[in-house]
């Protein structure tokens, strides 16, 4: 029996060792891969980072945030004093300028394969409830109030309580956010009514009105959406009182908002809005193939339906038509 005892306490010992080797990176062999996405995906992305981790433990996560401009601008002139792995702007328009601006200085691709979208979400816009039943009394957002209500400056011209003050509207910088230029893409797009957005088009007086309006509006304008959105919230009627979002972090905050303020904000659908979809690319510059390998399962973890669920409980609609939105 001791003999028993003793080749079972050995037993025991070789099947702790072996969920150890099984479970445990190797020396060496722990892969690190550096992800960088717009600011609108920071909370789902950091939630499934540690889910990701858990199932991967041979691979580590750094998740770093910027405007999804600056992810295209920073990668192309090397300023990051990291090595990016995977990139993940709000658009995949972003991807595709990026491709265009590499191929032209170094004939060749900026990624190991196809970029793959992640998550979707809409432009709409935001208002405190008082605010906005006066600026769109019918309940439905239009450009072309919001524009008047930029050239007339005040709440008293636009017909609401003068001792609201100055009209106070923010988007993010647009040369550095993509929230930002959409909002101006859509904006001019609704001034030129049929005519088709081009650079003939934005460089004729009515566009260059609109975009002088905004300039002198916007002050200061925060580089990423959710700096905005955080911003907006503290901030509060009487300093921001109409703002453009994504859907996304506008329902995830709403209820924020609520605590903070006493009433939630009012989302508003614009009556021209794009869908965007945050898509992800996995970069070249600087990266082994063992890196590719991690990043690679690192993206088909993340397009998964379990995953996507995960985005939708953070206001973004799935890539996947079987994921509910519910």
């Amino acid at each position: 029996m001791k003999h028993l005892g003793t080749r079972t306490g050995i037993s025991a010992a070789i099947i702790a060792a072996a969920l150890g080797l099984t479970y445990i990176p190797l020396p060496g062999t722990r892969q690190t891969i550096t992800v960088v996405s717009g600011s609108e995906l920071q909370e789902p992305l950091t939630a499934l980072a540690e889910q990701f981790e858990q199932k991967h433990p041979n691979i580590n996560l750094e998740i770093k945030i910027q405007g999804s401009q600056d992810i295209v601008n920073n990668y192309l002139d090397d300023k990051n004093d990291f090595d990016p792995t995977v990139l993940i702007p709000a658009n995949s328009d972003l991807l595709e300028e990026l491709t265009e601006r590499w191929q032209t200085q170094y004939g060749s691709t900026p990624f190991y394969e196809t970029p793959q979208p992640v998550a979707k979400t809409l432009l709409v816009a935001i208002a405190w409830p008082e605010r906005g039943k006066v600026l769109f009394p019918s309940g439905q957002f239009q450009w072309s109030q919001l524009e008047a209500a930029l050239q007339k400056e005040n709440w008293g011209s636009i017909g609401g309580n003068p001792a609201w003050g100055s009209f106070d509207f923010v988007t993010t910088d647009p040369i550095r956010s993509n929230s930002g230029q959409l909002t101006l893409s859509l904006w001019s797009q609704a001034e030129l009514g049929s005519q088709p957005l081009s650079v003939t088009t934005l460089n004729t007086p009515p566009i260059e009105a609109l975009f002088k309006n905004v300039k002198n509006s916007v002050y200061q304008p925060p580089r990423s959406t959710d700096i905005l959105l955080q911003e907006f919230i503290t901030r509060g009627p009487n300093d921001a009182d109409v703002a453009t979002v994504y859907e996304s972090i506008a329902l995830s905050r709403w209820e924020q908002s609520k605590t903070s303020k006493g009433e939630a904000y009012q989302i508003y659908y614009p009556d021209r809005t794009v869908e965007t979809t945050a898509t992800a690319a996995i970069a070249k510059r600087d990266v082994s193939n063992g890196e590719a390998k991690a990043a690679r399962q690192f993206v088909q973890f993340l397009t998964a339906p379990e995953q996507q669920a995960i985005f939708v409980q953070y206001g973004f609609r799935p890539i996947h038509s079987q994921v509910s939105l519910d």
